[in-house]
């Protein structure tokens, strides 16, 4: 991997907040992702469950974790299954976790070969009534293929039919939404990565550039900076481009005038970062272009202020559609009429601000929580209003992610990264 190795305490807590969650008697049981093809013998890059990563930290394909409280041996409390490493595999695929490098990684003291699985399942299950089975019900999941996961609840149902079945979802919803202190760390690093990209093309972007290329100067970054990747699909939108909200072709010129929408973030450690700048091509902003900006701006720096212990998610998008609302006003895209006559159902704002305001983040970009349940001290939230105007050839969005604290404001892990225009400006033409 290219991040740095993580307290395996981070792992051990999480296992026991998790642990604690569960009934009695019962058993929990998490997969890795699979390595999928594409064609031939080709795959696509390996992505680690989030789940199984949280649990354990263990990085790679083919691992199984078991947690069972209760069982009556207490080495086969927390058990992780692991494919066999040898010589061959050595020199062919590179090093591959060990029982010992197991152990240093997640916690685990128990590892057994995968070959062995089925057998200490068998007495495993000959000693639970429950078994927790993960599935994916985040509230954005829209999933086609089936899963390494799948395939295993679908073997474990059939084979012990007679056992009670619980998710882990719900559980790991609650937990994973509240970060602990390391893993603040860890995306405050994916922040400071995304930092030094955005840097790094304020001083490359100028009219001719091609979208591709500022794209490309964020990967070099990132790369550089043991990032092993973009957090998500970067969107690098110029021109009217940015009025289309998941624009990912980028692979137009950038043209004198233009603003240029960049949505884009580093991963380190699977832990996402999630920013959004817009920027001018030519370096200056017109004076239409600053007013729409600094709307944002205000919009966004108010909608951070609510996002403190016991906010409402719901209603909190309606206070910010309020905020939005009247900066558009000033602004003169809706008039006092368009207000008045507003559908409750899709208000006046929507026209120009159409998406939410606010998302989870952590090991996902879209992370794990419960929309329905207050905000709580030590969530981390992206914050991204914007303004889309296709009609005037340029949109604008702008987006930092937040840790609630306990009191106060919200802290801001991009307070870093410009944002303010004459700063921009500033930047581009020095």
């Amino acid at each position: 991997m290219k991040y740095l190795p993580i307290a395996k305490s981070l792992f051990e807590t999480n296992r026991a907040k998790f642990k604690a969650q569960m009934q009695p008697k019962s058993l929990a049981v998490f997969n890795s992702n699979d390595i999928y093809p594409i064609s031939a013998d080709s795959t696509m890059p390996f992505e680690q469950h989030r789940d199984i990563f949280y649990l354990s930290g263990v990085d790679q394909e083919e691992s199984i974790l078991v947690l069972f409280p209760d069982c009556p041996k207490e080495k086969h409390r927390e058990i992780l299954f692991l494919k066999e490493t040898n010589e061959h595999i050595a020199i062919w695929e590179g090093e591959k976790l060990t029982k010992e490098k197991a152990f240093e990684t997640s916690g685990v003291k128990t590892v057994y070969w995968l070959q062995d699985m089925e057998k200490i399942m068998f007495e495993l299950m000959t000693q639970c009534d429950m078994v927790y089975i993960n599935t994916n019900e985040h509230y954005r999941a829209n999933v086609e293929t089936e899963t390494r996961e799948d395939r295993f609840t679908k073997w474990l149902k059939n084979k012990y039919p007679a056992h009670a079945v619980a998710k882990s979802n719900p559980i790991l919803q609650r937990l994973r939404s509240v970060k602990e202190p390391i893993e603040i760390g860890l995306i405050q690093k994916a922040c400071d990565i995304t930092e030094k990209g955005f840097r790094r093309i304020l001083d490359f972007v100028k009219p001719g550039v091609w979208e591709y290329e500022i794209e490309a100067e964020f990967m070099h970054e990132f790369l550089r900076n043991r990032s092993k990747k973009f957090a998500y699909t970067p969107i690098i939108a110029s021109g009217n481009n940015a009025n289309v909200l998941h624009y990912i072709e980028n692979n137009q010129q950038c043209k004198a005038g233009d603003l240029i929408l960049m949505d884009v973030g580093a991963e380190y450690a699977n832990y996402s970062s999630d920013m959004t700048r817009s920027v001018p091509v030519s370096g200056r902003f017109t004076d239409r272009q600053k007013a729409v900006y600094n709307a944002v701006l205000h919009v966004k720096n108010e909608a951070s202020k609510m996002l403190v212990p016991g906010t409402d998610w719901a209603k909190y998008h309606v206070e910010v559609g309020k905020i939005m609302t009247n900066e558009l006003l000033k602004l003169g895209l809706i008039d006092k009429a368009d207000v008045q006559n507003e559908n409750p159902d899709w208000p006046a704002y929507k026209k120009y601000f159409m998406h939410g305001t606010s998302h989870h983040m952590g090991l996902d970009t879209h992370d794990y929580g419960i929309l329905t349940e207050p905000m709580k001290a030590n969530m981390v939230f992206t914050v991204e209003p914007g303004i889309y105007i296709p009609k005037e050839g340029f949109g604008i969005r702008l987006e930092d992610d937040v840790v609630i604290q306990k009191t106060g404001a919200p802290l801001n892990l991009m307070k870093n990264i410009p944002i303010e225009v004459d700063e921009i400006e500033n930047i581009m033409n020095s």
